[in-house]
């Protein structure tokens, strides 16, 4: 016979030690593919109500948390002190009459409340021993709380002696009152009233003639 037929097993080999050929997975059965599932279910499950538990403990945490004290009523602006409470602006001279003597002049100013209640001016005086000083409308006068208040001070010099030619930095000692309390202040209008009261002064001394007029 001619050709090659399949080579026989030699001696001392067995044919089933030879390779077997490649063969697919063994399809896994159905029940192992459920229970596979139904553990990650499971899972989900137990992660979703640990998550339920944590946010309802946050919940029952917020619902009873203890409520934020109230912040405290503001109190009332505590009263001042007048001399804190009054502005005093100094307007400039007063229009002078004719024959008007030379040692007689005039300033205008204007009072008012900046806050609080209304203020009285008890008194108002100035610091040189050569001038008498009144005001007009005369002390004690009330400053109300709804608008400023414009008054005239008089000043007629008694004496040029007591009296400085150049005033630096003159000022006016006021009395006031409020429903807190009564004090005195001394209040330094300015370079304007420095200078407008010195113009006076000079004229009203000019030659030296003044003496002690009555006031």
């Amino acid at each position: 016979m001619s050709g090659v037929g399949p080579v026989e097993p030699g001696e001392g080999t067995r044919a089933w030690d030879a390779p077997e050929p490649d063969t697919p997975p063994r399809p896994e059965p159905a029940h192992g593919l459920f229970a596979r599932a139904y553990a990650r279910h499971r899972r989900a499950v137990l992660a979703g109500a640990a998550a339920v538990v944590v946010l309802g403990g946050g919940g029952y945490l917020y619902a009873t948390r203890p409520e934020p004290a109230a912040p405290p009523e503001p109190t009332p602006r505590e009263t001042p002190y007048p001399s804190q409470a009054i502005g005093v602006s100094y307007l400039g001279p007063a229009p002078r009459s004719a024959g008007t003597p030379r040692e007689r002049f005039g300033f205008e100013l204007e009072l008012s409340v900046l806050y609080g209640p209304p203020i009285t001016v008890e008194g108002m005086t100035q610091p040189y021993a050569g001038l008498s000083l009144r005001t007009d409308p005369r002390t004690p006068f009330r400053i109300g709380t709804k608008e400023p208040r414009k008054i005239a001070v008089t000043m007629r010099v008694t004496e040029c002696g007591k009296v400085p030619k150049n005033a630096g930095l003159p000022f006016l000692d006021v009395t006031l009152r409020n429903t807190r309390a009564i004090e005195a202040h001394s209040f330094i209008l300015g370079e304007r009233y420095a200078q407008d009261l010195s113009d006076a002064l000079q004229v009203a001394c000019s030659n030296e003639s003044t003496s002690s007029p009555n006031a």
